[in-house]
């Protein structure tokens, strides 16, 4: 307690705000700007709190053809709301209004798979549900949660209902920083188990253990724009970033699974910052278990003053079917990431054979690979992203630019006629010549630069996880990168 005193006594007294949201120190990466990159999708699923949790089941229903499964925190069954936010205040959160019957909604739902509108039913049956209500929850209230067990259950999904929690009205995870029973932002609460745990096992059938390190992988900062219909997000009233966390296995080749994850109401990135990014305990699952979370982001607009997932129709009367604007922006993004079925988009092609690295400098690294059949063109990914501007025609490529004396890790995918690229070859490295550059900083400029993390009150090195002493501006201490994202000290 007294280290922590002393560092918010001097980083008060050098006018620096620390980044925290709710008093808990941010642990997830500083975000990296960029595209979203197409990855190896084995498998979908969604997940959201409230009105992300009504979104979620949205996108579940409407595109059970690529997700496979959905984990929901108290929300209620598909277009309960009936375009009316009256209905969706007064039925499908409180229960002071009649509201559509699960059986009646069910119909509905088949009616529009019949049209077109959402994909066939039938895929629901056999989906894994995972679902959560706690005891102190009155936002959305119980019946309503229990009519969406109802209305999966009916469908044939494989449903497990977590109903006995002492919960408020929240996402629960084992480093919530708002008691179990609390109601309030950033409506991430701790309730001394592990829910996303029991979520994911119950999705996945079973996960390993969280790292308990400090994370490895990337948090991709990326415009929404490139995916919003229109291109304007702030029209739809989505925020103008997202934010997708990518694990390093991912980003070498791994065949991995993708988990969208939706926020609530008061809960966007745009009031909260990351709040349920840090303490949301998926990034820990995604290391550990080859996981890309993709976290899309709403704002407020008139008609939506909480920044709430449009789940009532606000936006739009489609909200709830593929038309939906929302919906077909986070679909964009989950097709961008490469999941466009249940079992990801098949490769057309297969991968290189023979990637090699021919040369090395202190800056740049030259590789070459076998010719595929019917490969209009390759590219070229190091450390998980695309680096090649234009397409590579030739079966050689040299990466420039680089840092002396670092290991990067490179993967070749062969693109057809259309565009789509094949299957990634294996990962070969490449160490630039010349000794890495040694970097002294003060452990806060670290940190802000992406080289470095801090947990109470100490500064570690990221990757190696090395103490590198205080976190303030009065201790400084000197580091190299000796792979992408692994800082040492010199």
């Amino acid at each position: 307690m007294k280290i922590r005193q002393l560092l918010v006594a001097v980083l008060a007294a050098v006018g620096i705000a620390t980044t925290t949201v709710g008093g808990a120190t941010a642990a997830v990466p500083a975000p990296t700007p960029g595209p979203l990159q197409r990855y190896d999708i084995s498998a979908a699923y969604v997940s959201g709190l409230s009105s992300g949790g009504f979104m979620a089941n949205q996108l579940h229903v409407a595109h059970s053809d690529v997700f496979k499964g959905a984990g929901i925190f108290s929300a209620g069954p598909y277009d309960c709301a009936q375009n009316s936010l009256n209905t969706a205040l007064y039925a499908c959160m409180d229960t002071f209004k009649t509201r559509k019957t699960p059986a009646q909604l069910e119909q509905l739902t088949r009616d529009r798979a019949a049209a077109g509108k959402v994909d066939p039913v039938a895929n629901l049956a056999g989906d894994k549900v995972w679902l959560f209500h706690g005891t102190n929850d009155t936002t959305v209230k119980a019946p309503v949660n229990d009519d969406l067990a109802t209305y999966y259950r009916d469908f044939g999904a494989q449903v497990v209902y977590d109903n006995t929690s002492s919960s408020g009205h929240a996402w629960v995870s084992p480093i919530g920083p708002n008691s179990c029973s609390s109601t309030s932002s950033p409506y991430v609460n701790n309730c001394g188990g592990d829910p996303v745990k029991d979520m994911l096992t119950h999705l996945f059938g079973s996960v390993k253990p969280a790292t308990f390190l400090a994370l490895t992988g990337t948090l991709v900062r990326f415009a929404q724009s490139t995916y919003t219909p229109g291109g304007s997000p702030s029209a739809i009233s989505m925020g103008d970033e997202g934010f997708a966390y990518v694990p390093r296995s991912c980003q070498t080749g791994a065949s991995c699974k993708l988990m969208v994850t939706l926020h609530g109401c008061y809960q966007y990135f745009g009031l909260v910052g990351n709040a349920l990014m840090d303490k949301g305990y998926l990034n820990e699952y995604a290391d550990t278990n080859d996981m890309i979370v993709l976290y899309p982001q709403t704002t407020t607009m008139t008609g939506n003053p909480r920044g709430c997932w449009d789940w009532w129709g606000y936006k739009s009367a489609d909200y709830a079917q593929k038309s939906g604007p929302q919906m077909k922006a986070v679909m964009n993004m989950v097709k961008a990431l490469g999941a466009d079925s249940t079992t990801g988009t098949p490769a057309t092609l297969p991968a290189p054979t023979g990637p090699t690295v021919t040369a090395t400098t202190a800056t740049s690294a030259s590789l070459s690979w076998n010719a595929v059949p019917g490969a209009a063109s390759y590219e070229v990914y190091r450390d998980g992203t695309r680096i090649n501007s234009a397409p590579v025609t030739g079966t050689t490529y040299t990466d420039t630019g680089l840092t002396p004396g670092t290991t990067y890790g490179y993967t070749v995918a062969a693109v057809d006629a259309s565009g789509t690229p094949g299957t990634r070859s294996g990962t070969i490295t490449a160490t630039t010549t010349g000794a890495p550059t040694c970097v002294t900083a003060d452990n806060y400029a670290h940190t802000q630069a992406g080289r470095a993390h801090q947990s109470g009150g100490y500064t570690y090195a990221n990757g190696s996880n090395q103490n590198l002493g205080l976190w303030n501006l009065a201790t400084s201490s000197t580091i190299k990168e000796t792979s992408p994202g692994y800082w040492v000290t010199c």
